[in-house]
C-alpha cells in the first residue's frame, strides 16, 4: 500500500505550486517526526531532492508525493484529505497505522 491524496488534497496541492511557481522539480514530502502531543506528528513540505535508496515516490492525481522510507512504516495506507469549514481549513490525515490521535489530529501514536 501507499500514501495517497484524495481528489481534493491534490486539488489543493497543485493550486499551491501554480500560487508559489513551483518547477516540476518539486515533489510533495510527507512524513513523520518524533513530538506532538500524541507521539508523533504529521509533516507535509515542498522539496526538490528525490533519493531512490531512503525515499518512496508515488503519482496521487498528477501531484508527485515522496514518503521517505522510515516514516513509510508508519504510513503505509494513510490518506491525506483537504478539509474546509468556517472555522478551519487544512490537510488531514487518515492513517490506519494509529492507535491514538490528539483532539487537533496533528499527531498519533502507532
Amino acid at each position: 500500500m501507499a500514501v495517497k491524496l484524495t481528489e481534493r488534497a491534490a486539488e489543493q496541492v497543485k493550486q499551491f505550486q501554480v500560487e508559489h511557481n513551483f518547477g516540476d522539480e518539486m515533489v510533495l514530502r510527507i512524513g513523520i517526526a518524533a513530538g506532538g502531543c500524541s507521539g508523533f506528528s504529521y509533516t507535509l513540505n515542498f522539496d526538490d531532492t528525490f533519493d531512490e535508496k531512503a525515499d518512496t515516490k508515488y503519482d496521487c492525481g498528477g501531484v508527485a508525493v515522496v514518503v521517505d522510507k522510515k516514516s513509510a512504516l508508519y504510513l503505509d495506507g494513510t490518506t491525506v484529505d483537504w478539509y474546509e469549514s468556517l472555522e478551519k481549513q487544512g490537510f488531514t490525515f487518515e492513517n490506519p497505522n494509529a492507535t491514538k490521535s490528539c483532539g487537533c489530529g496533528s499527531s498519533f501514536q502507532a
